[in-house]
């Protein structure tokens, strides 16, 4: 059986969902002739099928699972727990936030002390719990939300096979998305706020989870430019610009009409918080309507088009690493793969 990739209920709930499914598909998997207790692994199975309600209510459960045998269970639990932790921290909505990029900086921080060893072990149970997901997700058209993590090169583990790179839209595709972002024909109400929130997004790379969460008070007019305060991982405060010519008309006209609950910047007709699926279903629809097609078309793909843009025109990593927010230019680096003018350099020097 196969199910949504996001549950209806909180983010912890959802990852939580995921996790108790990950773990019993492990347990029936790994090696179980070292099991001194099958009755005791039959009722922990017993206990997996039904409704968890906390990470620290499978704890116990992972505890007697190792107690009876089955040692290597831990080697997938602990990094995942952590995961966990982290995306708590980040302030994740949904299941489609977490991509190469946000696990790349989950290991940096978290395995920073660690020996090479347990690296590779974190690395094995977060491409074995995203590729799990892969296969065992799917919508109400059965379709299926493909997360493809390879996690080769994300600065741990010396880097020989290069990283997957994220899709983009080039300056030209970029520019047809810009005019299709006011030609697209949204619904009356919320035309407004979703060509604002998606402006917003594409000229200033920050993430989805953060412009959701934009506060009115952090989004302040300074001369022809607004500043706006935006809270990253770890909830570090960073500031982004936009110019007042590109979103006045869309802010105006949603300012007039919007009631949101708590200060929020973007909220849905109830005056709660939107998700990312539903910024990302808007940006696949003015996708299809101009004509663009990517690997990747969610929100997500604006942040790696406007980093790659910045870095094209700006040559500076640093610029683009303070944009992003990342905490380690490394994960930043990843750019430079698109610098056409130092490739056309190659061809010359050749």
């Amino acid at each position: 059986m196969k199910y949504p990739l996001d549950c209806e209920n909180a983010f912890n709930d959802t990852y939580l969902f995921w996790l108790v499914r990950f773990i019993r598909n492990k347990i029936t998997s790994l090696s179980n002739r070292h099991v001194k207790d099958k009755d005791r692994l039959a009722l922990i199975l017993q206990k997996l099928s039904k409704n968890l309600y906390s990470l620290e209510a499978l704890k116990p459960l992972i505890k007697e699972i190792r107690n009876i045998g089955i040692n290597s269970i831990h080697v997938y639990f602990i990094p995942l727990e952590k995961l966990s932790l982290f995306l708590n921290t980040y302030g994740a909505s949904s299941m489609r936030e977490i991509d190469e990029e946000l696990l790349s900086d989950f290991l940096a921080s978290e395995t920073a002390n660690l020996s090479d060893a347990t690296k590779k072990n974190y690395r094995i149970a977060l491409i074995s719990f995203f590729g799990f997901i892969d296969k065992q997700n799917a919508d109400e058209t059965g379709n299926a939300f493909r997360y493809g993590i390879e996690l080769k090169n994300w600065g741990g583990l010396g880097g020989k096979s290069g990283t997957k790179l994220p899709s983009f839209m080039n300056q030209e595709e970029a520019q047809r998305f810009i005019e299709g972002i006011d030609a697209y024909p949204f619904d009356v109400k919320s035309a407004a706020r979703n060509r604002l929130i998606i402006k917003v997004i594409l000229y200033t790379g920050i993430r989805v989870s953060e412009a959701l969460h934009i506060l009115i008070k952090d989004f302040v007019k300074d001369g022809n430019a607004y500043v706006i305060q935006v809270r990253g991982k770890g909830n570090k405060p960073r500031v982004v610009m936009i110019k007042e010519t590109i979103i006045q008309e869309d802010l105006r006209l949603w300012l007039a009409s919007k009631t949101c609950d708590n200060g929020l910047l973007f909220c849905n007709h109830k005056g709660k918080v939107l998700t990312q699926a539903y910024v990302s279903r808007l940006v696949e629809k003015i996708l299809l309507h101009v004509g663009i097609r990517k690997n990747k078309n969610g929100a997500h793909m604006l942040r790696h088009t406007f980093a790659t843009l910045l870095y094209q025109k700006s040559k500076d990593l640093i610029l683009v690493q303070e944009s992003l927010g990342h905490a380690d230019i490394n994960t930043s680096r990843i750019y430079t793969h698109f610098d056409k003018d130092r490739l056309t350099k190659t061809t010359d020097i050749f």
